[in-house]
């Protein structure tokens, strides 16, 4: 989310578009419909259905295009690395060219990509186009926020704009794998690709007619020394961790990954340290690191993901490789995990609107925790029906984890920055997240190695990422939302 857009929604001014000398928004565009909040809704339900949907088609798409372990983790990891890495430049490119230009431009480039992933040939290509629809998903997700704020210019009319938004994430979560599962057992995995497209034109048709006029904002400096070594550290070290299983952790590539993501991660601080000028603002300002509970919430965000999309990948492949499970009863299997995110964070947000963040996050953080140590002590059952009712109430628990966790991290981490920067912090959580979705499959898929995804192999890996999501309790109860530790 950019600042521009963080800004229209508290500020009624920017929401109406008004800039010094520009004009107002004609009288046809003052009360947009429900039209164009389905268009913008439909291009974010997509973004986020292309995290989850690949999931349960791995087997398939590994079997069809010869793809190794460490292949499907990047089938996987194409799209949320340069997702995660390039959510912050969207916001400043929608700051700059406007919310309704770059969002139609990442309508028509994820339509494009997404067909031409159906018609790939080699597992290669495939994980190419799949970083390349990250791109076109990072486009979109800021600017949809960013045409709500100009369009919904009533306060009320605003509030529940966002509300219908937000609610798209639960809805795309819960549809993932499920969609993913009938897909690919009914006309194969390539047309989870090819269902992009009509959704994607249909969102581009609706926005088009219905968004307002594009205002750009003023323009702020794109950061490209701090973006350059965000994707190159960020690139690196998943690298480094997928190669791990196949090559060894002593062999020079691994090694060699390491070393390019330290200096990345150096080169990112130093050009982040710098001083800001008209022409170059930093993308992530270091500066905002020293409330804790920014700080903190981040880290959260992080260990939110990673246990979520690790947990995502090791079961898939354990469900269908190691227990047989076609796609689509895999997708059946995991509506207890995704389900609650539909309907359960609407309670959340009354929790901590009247007792704070901190305890519904840690309650979440635990739940998630315990739900993963339930699902490692299942893999040892191998197919009993104790062993599918124990793997069901072990996903029910961390669906439950999962929509307690994320909600309150929002509400904190924007709540401890001054409103100015709420854009930024907005965007740094999305990107945290989104990050922790790369590691948490680089390092369970690392844990589980180069054989099967059964036995020791998938207990290890859940039980690595229990203690990530029990340790992220920790942190949220030790320093989100203390005091002197932010709001």
């Amino acid at each position: 989310m950019s600042s521009q857009s963080a800004r229209a929604v508290n500020e009624p001014g920017a929401a109406r578009g008004a800039r010094p000398g520009g004009p107002e928004p004609g009288p046809a565009r003052a009360r947009p419909g429900g039209l164009l909040l389905l268009g913008i809704s439909l291009g974010y339900f997509m973004v986020l259905l292309d995290t989850t949907v690949v999931t349960v088609a791995l087997p398939a798409i590994g079997d069809d295009l010869s793809g190794s372990l460490s292949g499907l983790q990047w089938v996987s990891n194409g799209y949320t690395l340069t997702f995660a890495a390039l959510l912050l430049t969207a916001g400043a490119l929608s700051d700059r060219y406007g919310g309704r230009k770059v969002f139609v431009a990442g309508l028509w480039l994820f339509a494009a990509f997404s067909g031409a992933s159906a018609a790939v040939g080699s597992l290669g290509a495939l994980i190419a186009l799949r970083a390349l629809l990250g791109v076109a998903g990072a486009l979109l997700l800021p600017t949809s926020l960013a045409i709500i704020a100009h369009a919904f210019t009533e306060p009320a009319a605003r509030a529940r704009a966002m509300g219908a938004w937000a609610a798209i994430s639960g809805s795309a979560l819960a549809a993932g794998p499920l969609v993913g599962g009938v897909l690919s057992d009914t006309l194969g995995w390539r047309a989870i690709f090819l269902i992009n497209v009509p959704v994607a034109l249909l969102s581009l048709a609706l926005v088009v007619r219905h968004a307002p006029a594009n205002v750009p904002g003023a323009a702020r400096g794109l950061d490209l020394p701090g973006q350059t070594t965000a994707v190159l550290a960020l690139t690196a070290l998943t690298y480094g961790l997928i190669e791990s299983g196949a090559e060894g952790w002593g062999s020079w590539q691994v090694l060699g990954s390491f070393a390019l993501f330290l200096v990345s991660a150096l080169l990112f601080v130093a050009a982040e340290r710098r001083t800001p000028t008209p022409r170059r603002a930093p993308m992530l300002p270091l500066g905002m690191f020293r409330e804790r509970t920014l700080s903190s919430g981040l880290f959260a965000g992080l260990l939110v993901n990673f246990g979520l999309s690790g947990v995502l990948f090791v079961l898939s492949l354990s469900f269908q490789e190691a227990h047989g499970h076609s796609a689509f009863t895999t997708g059946l299997l995991f509506l207890p995990l995704t389900l609650p995110t539909a309907f359960n964070p609407v309670l959340t947000g009354r929790l901590v609107a009247r007792i704070g963040a901190r305890r519904p996050a840690v309650a979440g953080f635990l739940l998630m925790g315990t739900g993963a140590l339930v699902q490692s002590a299942a893999t040892s059952d191998g197919d009993s029906t104790a062993a599918l009712v124990t793997t069901c109430a072990g996903l029910l628990v961390m669906g439950f984890g999962v929509s307690f966790a994320i909600p309150p991290l929002m509400t904190a981490i924007v709540g401890s920055v001054p409103r100015e920067q709420s854009g930024i912090a907005s965007g740094a959580l999305n990107s945290a997240r989104q990050t922790g979705a790369v590691l948490g499959v680089s390092v369970l898929g690392a844990v589980i190695g180069s054989g099967t995804p059964d036995g020791t192999g998938t207990r290890y890996a859940l039980l690595t990422a229990a203690l990530a999501l029990l340790a992220g309790a920790g942190v949220v109860a030790a320093w989100l939302g203390r005091p002197g530790a932010g709001k």
